[in-house]
């Protein structure tokens, strides 16, 4: 039991991680205008929850400690190991690490950060030109940004579920969401029509399924 304990407590470390990954996010994503700095600190908001369960004080397992000793007593809930929930309840209870739950949260983590990535120098450019971006990703979706972050607090919330970023998620994507339009808003009055045609021609989240003949049309 006290080594359990002796996981957690860990705020030091609970807030170079936060601190790591949200510069990280930063780096990659820039924020400018009001909307990209609201949509970061939600972002920023979320990371640091997670974190200070993580390392901190294991929140979820402690109010759920009762009935997951009680259906699961053979783990061990306070170790560190068993943040890991998804994990452990499907039963890859050797090495957390290397389950298909923390797997694909890399996966979607590095997709999200590598989305981010690619979308910022468009953007950056369009900017300082004044007009719409409509290169690389954004000839694919309106709001890749917003999608890098739905993508990469998936990956958290695969690899580390607690109770506050379960609530926290659907709020967040909401909020995205809304930013999205507030945004979209923004430009139709900058832009007019340009904007409008653009809207018309690229959806806002998933990107529409390429059709063969497109692709032949484009080699022509």
């Amino acid at each position: 039991m006290h080594e359990s304990q002796g996981e957690y407590g860990l705020w030091l470390l609970a807030a170079i991680n936060a601190a790591f990954f949200i510069f990280f996010a930063w780096s990659f994503y820039k924020p400018l205008t009001r909307w990209d700095w609201r949509g970061f600190g939600m972002f920023s908001a979320f990371v640091v929850a997670l974190f200070a369960e993580m390392y901190g004080f294991p929140l979820t397992l402690y109010l759920l400690s009762g009935w997951l000793s009680a259906t699961y007593p053979q783990v061990d809930w306070l170790s560190h190991d068993a943040g890991h929930l998804l994990e452990m309840w499907f039963g890859w209870r050797a090495n957390p690490h290397f389950g298909p739950f923390h797997l694909a949260s890399f996966v979607l983590m590095g997709g999200g950060f590598w989305l981010l990535a690619s979308a910022w120098p468009i953007l950056y450019q369009a900017q300082r030109e004044g007009r719409v971006a409509r290169e690389g990703i954004y000839a694919r979706i309106r709001h890749p940004q917003y999608v890098a972050f739905a993508l990469v607090l998936t990956g958290f919330l695969l690899q580390w579920p607690t109770l506050i970023t379960i609530i926290f998620y659907p709020v967040l994507l909401w909020a995205y969401a809304r930013l999205a339009r507030r945004e979209e808003r923004d430009s139709l009055a900058r832009f007019g029509d340009d904007y409008a045609r653009y809207m018309r021609e690229v959806p806002a989240f998933l990107p529409r399924r390429r059709r063969a003949h497109d692709s032949h049309e484009g080699e022509l």
